[in-house]
């Protein structure tokens, strides 16, 4: 295993891999996205064009098995600005971390700490935000296609240093595998002092 650290452009070669392995990974529950190579390219390319972007990336051999992003806040789209200026946290002052993906296979060896570690490191390096951010759904713990094996992610988060932010929310569109059109989805952030 290796992981690789690139930043804005340089993802370029890599869009069409990370595309692929988006979409698979986020078909699983909680995201349950049915979702598009191609739209997953267009979203990471505004990503590539902040050249304070991060993309953390683990490779297995020359395969990517699993990646997480970063930008400025400033540079994130205002769906998730919206919610910080609304509460009085100046965009300005966030590192959003956008996501993390990882193949099932490759769980449990220790590169979700590293995504976050390294999301932190380079926020901190950056020197000039107060907070590290990032979103996730919400589910009703009801909800039809949830597994009944499945652990929400609260505790490792909660372990990393992150507070639940239930007023900080916002809502995004897609199609879950199970529905014919997109639907909204309530999405709310989780928050860590940066220094």
């Amino acid at each position: 295993m290796q992981v690789k650290i690139v930043h804005g452009q340089a993802v370029t070669p890599h869009i069409a891999d990370l595309a692929r392995l988006r979409t698979e990974v986020f078909r699983a529950f909680p995201y349950l996205y049915e979702g598009s190579e191609d739209y997953e390219a267009s979203y990471l390319a505004t990503y590539a064009q902040s050249p304070e972007s991060l993309f953390v990336l683990a490779l297995d051999g020359a395969r990517i098995v699993g990646a997480s992003t970063g930008v400025p806040m400033t540079d994130a789209s205002d769906v998730f600005r919206a919610p910080f200026v609304t509460a009085g946290i100046a965009p300005e002052t966030v590192f959003y971390f956008g996501e993390s993906v990882l193949l099932s296979s490759y769980r449990g060896r220790g590169l979700g700490v590293r995504f976050f570690e390294e999301r932190e490191r380079y926020a901190r390096r950056l020197g000039r935000f107060d907070w590290c951010a990032f979103c996730a759904v919400e589910r009703p713990k009801d909800h039809p296609l949830r597994p009944a094996d499945y652990v929400p992610l609260d505790e490792f988060w909660g372990r990393r240093g992150y507070a639940h932010r239930a007023d900080l929310r916002t809502m995004l569109a897609w199609q879950d595998i199970s529905e014919a059109d997109e639907t909204e989805k309530p999405m709310s952030f989780w928050l860590k002092p940066a220094r």
